[in-house]
């Protein structure tokens, strides 16, 4: 049994250099695209206003946990600029640390309890779950394509709440080791097909990074406009 109060030192890794990376991805992805989307709401402000809510489902691919869905609901708060939309929503998602992780966190615990013991324990965690609240604001730069669709590629910053829990892990430094917000940039793309002037079926691609996580997200969903359309958005 693991008792509560021994600490584990976390990793000096910094996701600034991805956050970096990415930021260069968009950018490349962005500019070309700006001619195409001048035409695409003009720089006033009152284009940037409460335009529609979106509702999403998804499907995660990350590195430390097992794969599984994720829902998620959007708002879409207008353009900012020619082409320049900002969104903000909310996802979540729970899965189970994969064996491997849960044998590494297992083996960190039984080193820890030596150096500070002098005792080799035998220690078993069992399952271990791990979710994720996360709150983002995206910048997407939008164009328009042939068959009425619209395009965008864009760059957020995400806010994850992370949570752990487990039979064997409660109330343990492990549980303390798991909950804690995190600092997240994901850069991502997406189609949108406007069935009706006041609804849309959508697609995207998200590649979400944090301090020890990453993952490759991909959502489908429906999006309501509240709000008519900007010029240049459809017709």
């Amino acid at each position: 049994m693991v008792r509560r109060g021994v600490g584990l030192r976390r990793g000096a890794g910094s996701p600034l250099p991805w956050a970096l990376l990415l930021l260069a991805i968009f950018l490349g992805l962005a500019f070309p695209a700006t001619g195409r989307a001048q035409e695409l709401a003009d720089f006033d402000y009152e284009h940037l206003s409460f335009r529609g809510l979106t509702a999403e489902w998804g499907y995660l691919f990350p590195n430390r946990v097992q794969e599984t869905p994720s829902l998620s609901v959007r708002a879409d708060l207008g353009f900012l600029g020619p082409g320049v939309r900002v969104v903000t929503g909310v996802t979540h998602w729970s899965s189970f640390l994969v064996p491997q992780e849960v044998g590494r966190l297992e083996d960190r615990v039984q080193e820890l309890v030596f150096e500070q013991s002098g005792q080799e324990v035998e220690v078993d965690l069992g399952r271990v779950e791990w979710s994720d609240v996360a709150v983002h604001a995206d910048a997407h730069m939008m164009w328009r394509v042939p068959f009425g669709l619209i395009t965008y590629a864009g760059l957020g910053l995400t806010a994850h709440v992370m949570s752990g829990g487990g039979r064997a892990v409660a109330d343990t430094f492990v549980e303390d080791l798991l909950n804690s917000v995190r600092a997240g940039v994901n850069v991502h793309g997406g189609v949108e097909y406007p069935v009706t002037r006041w609804f849309r079926v959508l697609g995207q691609g998200r590649f979400e990074v944090l301090e020890d996580l990453r993952y490759l997200e991909f959502r489908v969903g429906g999006q309501l406009l509240l709000r008519d359309w900007v010029p240049g958005e459809g017709g």
